[in-house]
């Protein structure tokens, strides 16, 4: 029962972009709020201190009027605005934020990773990896399927993919318009990371207005949009000034690579990066990660080597060794042996036992075999070299 018991702190480990993008996506819709809440009510409290300044606010009683009855239509408008952003945006994002943190609450409850409602429960979550592997590799159409059919829409990051695969193809289109947007949504956690995505789309427009020998809109271009820049990117700033004297056809060295359009396929992977980190995901899909841990629990040098290999090992399938390479060996502080021969592990009660030729197998595979032979035994990759049973040695490993 010790060997299946499960491990959730192990688990859990897997599960923080999955409670993270929904939480995420609730701070926009709060600060937004937030955001309309401070910009209303603080021209409502200038009007107030306005008539408050007044003299004799009877004198003139239809302004008075008119600005309270201003005052109401802006707190009515403000009402109006946060309810429909609740119902449209606030709701939805807390009914999935609710579901997924029940979903994972279910797993406190289970003890062991044999019982039944552990295996519905691993089944939900390798649909949800298989839905990212799908939509991080442009295939949205499989994960809406896969997500509908198992009925798990609220436990995957369809929206969210969604729109970085809109971005990224404004962005293949040489648009920084999207993204130019998505950045002013996310300024404030942008300039919390230190990134520097929006300085690289603003400089891009720039170099396309070069490019176009647009002279005098990009001098304008500079001077409005990278400029508040200068403390941190002074010398692209300048580099990005004297480009303007070096037109495609005679740019060389740095100028040249600035016009190259390889940098958008660069902004694109910026990008990502920048919406990966600021959601919690991990820029590798989950199931890529699922299977590097496993493969790096199971791999030993014996898998590599074909007269060692095991049949019951995955790491010993040529398909899943070739995937192994990339992970590191295993780690283990006591080894477990296990039979080549019957896939059992051999311990006290099923001992290692060697044939002359130095071939070892467990004492079960041995019985077996020697029962069926009258009490000649032989060695499965060499079917030639027997032996009677009684002949066998059995093995002690210190």
């Amino acid at each position: 029962m010790g060997s299946n018991k499960l491990n959730v702190d192990g688990i859990m480990l897997f599960e923080q972009p999955f409670a993270r993008v929904p939480y995420e996506n609730y701070r926009k819709v709060f600060r937004s709020s937030q955001k309309n809440i401070e910009k209303e009510l603080g021209a409502v409290q200038n009007t107030a201190k306005d008539l408050a300044n007044k003299g004799s606010p009877e004198a003139d009683v239809e302004s008075t009027t008119k600005a309270i009855d201003g005052m109401i239509a802006r707190v009515e408008g403000l009402k109006r605005k946060l309810s429909d952003m609740q119902e449209s945006a606030g709701k939805p994002t807390l009914s999935v934020m609710r579901e997924r943190l029940q979903h994972l609450g279910a797993m406190e409850e289970l003890e062991s990773i044999s019982t039944p409602e552990f295996t519905q429960w691993a089944d939900v979550r390798l649909d949800r990896w298989l839905v990212d592997w799908s939509l991080r590799n442009g295939k949205e159409k499989t994960a809406r399927m896969i997500a509908a059919e198992k009925g798990i829409e609220k436990l995957v990051d369809i929206e969210l993919f969604s729109d970085i695969r809109r971005i990224e193809h404004a962005l293949a289109r040489k648009s920084c318009t999207e993204a130019l947007i998505w950045c002013s949504e996310n300024k404030a956690a942008l300039r919390k990371l230190k990134n520097t995505l929006e300085f690289d789309l603003r400089l891009q427009e720039y170099i396309e207005l070069a490019r176009a020998e647009k002279t005098v809109e990009a001098m304008a271009y500079s001077k409005k949009h990278l400029l508040t820049w200068q403390e941190s990117h002074y010398q692209q700033i300048i580099q990005a000034a004297t480009l303007l004297c070096y037109p495609p056809a005679k740019a060389w060295g740095p100028y040249k690579r600035l016009y190259d359009p390889a940098r958008w396929t660069t902004l694109i992977q910026s990008f990502r990066l920048a919406i990966y980190r600021l959601s919690t995901l991990p820029t590798e899909p989950l199931l890529h990660l699922a299977m590097y841990a496993g493969l790096a629990s199971l791999k030993l040098p014996a898998c590599y080597v074909h007269e060692t290999r095991n049949v019951d090992c995955p790491i010993c399938n040529p398909d899943l060794g070739e995937l192994a390479k990339e992970v590191p060996f295993s780690h283990h502080v006591n080894s477990t042996i296990v039979c080549r021969m019957t896939g059992k592990i051999m311990d006290a009660d099923n001992m290692p036992m060697a044939m002359p030729n130095g071939q070892v197998y467990s004492k079960e595979a041995w019985d077996e075999m020697a029962f069926k032979n009258d009490g000649w035994v032989f060695d499965p990759r060499h079917p030639a070299d027997r032996c009677r049973y009684t002949d066998l040695r059995k093995v002690f490993i210190s």
